[in-house]
């Protein structure tokens, strides 16, 4: 499902709207000044609603058009659509297009193409992994399941440049989710002719960049001149695909690569460095790493168990500890940079002597009597955490780890009484950390907790265009998530990259994307 790791919303406007680097040029190369070398990695699918991976939704992006984008201060902007309004409560969203919007290939582009791809991950033979991000529209669960086979009973009302998006619940943040890849616009061939996704000259793309070649190590992508913001500025992109057992750090310093993400243990001696340290770039991850319970069944179907559990642990100390100068303590299981993001703090204290006096409160003096609690984790501060619990409420967790890819079937199909999770944005928003995580009978709620107040405040943050309205009932959920503990945030992440100095627009969104159509080079050209 969605992964605990990556899912992305790549901003979508002009050039001037990104932030830039700044700095002389650091390198001279014989290629033309219309050319930039960017590691993306190599995709598994084109395709926007197939593609679960991160690494395909990041080359998607380029390919493939949103109705909405995000600006580089991650507000929500105009892109396909020129505007909409929240109609309802936030139950009915109305998008107008752009006028004159065109494929690459001059084919125009209406609002029945974007019902056509959005349709597409709601395929009842063939779903994509990102249906859920419809599943609130009328009629969309009973499409994909196949109870309805008519696509005309789902809530998307194409007219012309007009699109009605009609939902069962409120959705005012569905504008958000309108920038993710997996909503992006494709051109009718798309899933009826397999040749649509291959390269060549007849690829039709509605992004900013066609593919024009691909071998096994590279993606040659070419500037669309009728792309919405205007022909991209550098005319050519290599999207390197494989570094072919180099490292990105020794690939970039050998004047191979323009730009590339690196692993932050490189971040740490490059910020040091005297040639590598001005081209080091660091952004927000919106990724925000929790421990959760199953809360359906003893000992944790009781808050104050939870309560206790989590005010047991120092769980900044232990961040501090194991991330050294990385360390990003999580305040809220909303992670910094997330536009209507509260800056109190909804952690549980660290504090033992309560702790104890809530499992003795709950039955449990001392831990006895506790049924046996099994920590199952993928990866994280688990011996830390083990240790703390033993240390100062008594008890004796054990504790298992297991390889990733068999971490999520177990959450489904047998969940643990704890847990942990990394979780990164679908969406910049406080939903995608808190209603999608968290509401009652979503699918990624994995620990099974169900509050009225919580599914009440995040109907009411939804259901408002009002911003500090919106941001007072998110905090009203996150005050009912700490009360209640059904998770505890414990840290976010940070993403690093290497960019030539003079490669203007060449920063991350929170989501580690890059948006190639807002890059240029200094003064037109390569230094």
């Amino acid at each position: 499902m969605r992964r605990a790791l990556v899912l992305l919303v790549a901003a979508s406007l002009l050039a001037a709207v990104l932030p830039v680097a700044t700095g002389d040029g650091d390198r001279a190369r014989a290629a033309g000044a219309s050319e930039a070398r960017i590691f993306l990695g190599d995709p598994t699918t084109l395709d926007p609603a197939a593609a679960s991976d991160s690494t395909s939704l990041g080359v998607i992006v380029q390919l493939f058009e949103r109705l909405t984008a995000l600006d580089s201060d991650l507000v929500v902007r105009p892109a396909l659509a020129e505007r909409w309004e929240l109609l309802d409560g936030g139950r009915r969203i109305v998008f107008t297009l752009r006028d004159g919007l065109a494929f690459s290939d001059g084919t125009p582009l209406t609002a029945e193409d974007v019902v056509r791809s959005w349709l597409r991950l709601l395929d009842p033979q063939n779903p994509g992994p990102f249906a859920t991000f419809l599943l609130d529209v009328e009629g969309a669960r009973d499409y994909v399941s196949g109870r309805n086979a008519d696509p005309a009973s789902v809530g998307l009302v194409a007219d012309g440049r007009t699109l009605e998006v009609r939902f069962t619940r409120p959705a005012g943040d569905f504008p958000l989710v309108a920038a993710s890849a997996s909503l992006a616009v494709v051109p009718p061939g798309v899933g009826r002719d397999a040749a649509a996704l291959e390269a060549g000259q007849g690829f039709v793309s509605s992004g900013g960049y066609r593919l024009v070649n691909r071998s096994g190590t590279e993606l040659e992508l070419e500037a669309n001149p009728r792309y919405w913001a205007g022909k991209p500025a550098i005319d050519t992109i290599v999207a390197v695909a494989s570094l072919e057992g180099r490292s990105a750090v020794d690939t970039f310093t050998a004047g191979d690569l323009d730009w590339t993400p690196i692993e932050s243990y490189n971040a740490d001696w490059i910020s040091y460095d005297a040639a590598l340290g001005p081209s080091l770039r660091e952004s927000n991850s919106f990724t925000t790493f929790y421990y959760g319970f199953t809360t359906t069944k003893a000992p944790f179907d009781d808050a104050r168990v939870r309560r206790a559990f989590a005010q047991a642990v120092d769980w900044r100390r232990i961040v501090a500890l194991a991330d050294g100068a990385d360390a990003a303590p999580a305040t809220s299981m909303v992670p910094a940079g997330i536009p209507g993001r509260s800056d109190a703090d909804f952690v549980p204290t660290f504090d033992p002597s309560a702790a104890r006096a809530l499992l003795a409160e709950a039955g449990f003096p001392g831990g006895v009597g506790l049924p046996a609690v099994t920590l199952v984790t993928a990866g994280g501060y688990d011996a830390a955490v083990v240790a703390q619990l033993k240390e100062n409420l008594g008890v004796s967790v054990a504790y298992e780890a297991v390889d990733f890819e068999d971490f999520f079937p177990r959450l489904y199909d047998d969940p643990p009484a704890m847990w942990s999770l990394s979780w990164m944005a679908d969406y910049p928003g406080p939903n995608d950390f808190l209603g999608v995580l968290l509401g009652s009978g979503e699918a990624n709620n994995y620990g099974r907790w169900s509050n009225a107040s919580f599914d009440a405040a995040i109907g009411r943050a939804l259901g408002t265009a009002d911003p500090a309205a919106a941001r007072e009932a998110f905090d009203e959920a996150e005050r009912v998530v700490r009360d209640e503990v059904p998770v505890i945030p414990v840290s976010y992440g940070t993403h690093w990259s290497l960019s030539r100095e003079g490669l203007l627009g060449a920063a991350e969104n929170g989501s580690g994307d890059l948006r190639l159509a807002g890059l240029a080079w200094r003064d037109g050209g390569r230094p």
